[in-house]
């Protein structure tokens, strides 16, 4: 009978002692998840950017009032092109950083147009499937310099200027803008523009075949892409091409952390879009955001486009941790409220913020517009 009672006894003081630890366990779970619940509440908050580029010529004051309107008027962060030069952006980041905007340091990446260490290497640049280069001969428009992802000395060039821009104090992100192939195909609203019917890829806008691009296709894949019947339909021609840009992010990103900066890009608007058009599929990326350009007049389409090319892109990288900012373009809009709508398809469809081109073609209107929007989140 002893025995009896001591085994109830100690099974007695085991359950209470278990219970105890479990309502410990149970209170430290709760901090835990107070704690995610509250950092995840303030990486959520929708924020509003503006493409800008900065002029030399332009002083501090004015500067400083530039970024004190957008700030203002609802702006959170700006990208600025420097012309990817360190000491312009190492300028601006104290002024826009005292007005309490984030800077991030906006590259043309592959395009690289009026590159005077570039220009000094014709080798450098793309060639197009019927063997010119852009060195000498631009599709569509005089500013297409494009260098090629894949030669060595080209890639470490643009890698090299990454890296330069990362280093500068106080930059939330390198933020790459061009990083991709030419446009095979231009978004329909703009043909009529260059007078251009393109119903196929044609070789003037199908690039890169130059010798090294070539030559590394040929070691992993035992042909030549100038020999393919058909490279529209040639997936390991592009499938060659589109890791050539994700190599070249991926080794971006790389620098760019070790300099305990973030990397972001501009791209086209949902990746399927983005691959056919210019080789570029971001959603395969190492990268921290995307701000894709869903341009919904270059497309002919309506505002509620904004929100169907939102969503596309969202849901492609919803398991990848890559944070999505809609890119919209001003000059189709007319009023505010035409605004207004493009920020709640963006935001109702799973944008973390909407970031506009550019700064100078925020209106008052539009501006109150954004902060009055902003206040209503």
């Amino acid at each position: 009978m002893k025995t009896l009672r001591l085994l109830l006894i100690f099974a007695l003081l085991f359950n209470i002692m278990a219970c105890n630890q479990n309502k410990n366990e149970q209170n430290n779970n709760t901090d835990v998840n107070d704690e995610e619940i509250t950092m995840a509440s303030n990486e959520s908050a929708f924020k509003f950017g503006t493409w800008i580029t900065s002029s030399k010529k332009k002083s501090n004051e004015d500067y400083a009032k530039e970024f004190e309107r957008y700030k203002s008027g609802g702006i959170d962060e700006i990208l600025i092109n420097t012309g990817t030069d360190p000491k312009e952006l190492e300028r601006l980041v104290p002024i826009a950083k005292a007005e309490g905007l984030n800077v991030h340091a906006w590259i043309m990446a592959v395009n690289r147009p009026g590159d005077k260490e570039a220009l000094k290497h014709p080798e450098w640049y793309q060639v197009s499937r019927e063997g010119k280069s852009c060195f000498d001969t631009r599709p569509y428009v005089g500013y297409y310099q494009w260098l090629c992802p894949t030669r060595e000395e080209s890639r470490n060039h643009i890698l090299g200027l990454v890296e330069g821009l990362a280093k500068v104090e106080g930059i939330e992100s390198v933020h790459l803008d061009y990083i991709r192939f030419p446009d095979i195909f231009l978004p329909i609203g703009l043909l009529p523009k260059y007078n251009l019917v393109q119903d196929v890829e044609l070789p003037e806008y199908d690039f890169c075949y130059c010798d090294v691009c070539v030559s590394e296709f040929e070691k992993i894949h035992h042909k030549n892409p100038k020999e393919s019947k058909n490279t529209a339909i040639d997936m390991e021609w592009k499938n060659f091409r589109l890791n050539a840009i994700k190599a070249l992010v991926d080794d971006a990103y790389k620098i760019v952390h070790n300099n305990n900066k973030r990397l972001t890009a501009a791209v086209f608007p949902y990746p399927e879009m983005a691959d056919h058009m210019v080789r570029q599929r971001w959603d395969k990326w190492n990268i921290d955001e995307v701000y894709p350009m869903i341009y919904h007049s270059f497309y002919n389409e309506e505002i509620d486009w904004i929100g169907y090319a939102t969503k596309q892109g969202v849901t492609d990288i919803e398991s990848e941790n890559i944070g999505l900012n809609t890119g919209v373009f001003l000059p189709p809009f007319k009023t505010g409220e035409e605004i207004k709508e493009a920020i709640l398809q963006a935001k109702n469809n799973g944008a973390i913020g909407v970031t506009f081109f550019d700064g100078p073609q925020l209106t008052d209107e539009y501006l109150q517009t954004i902060k009055e929007v902003k206040a209503s989140f």
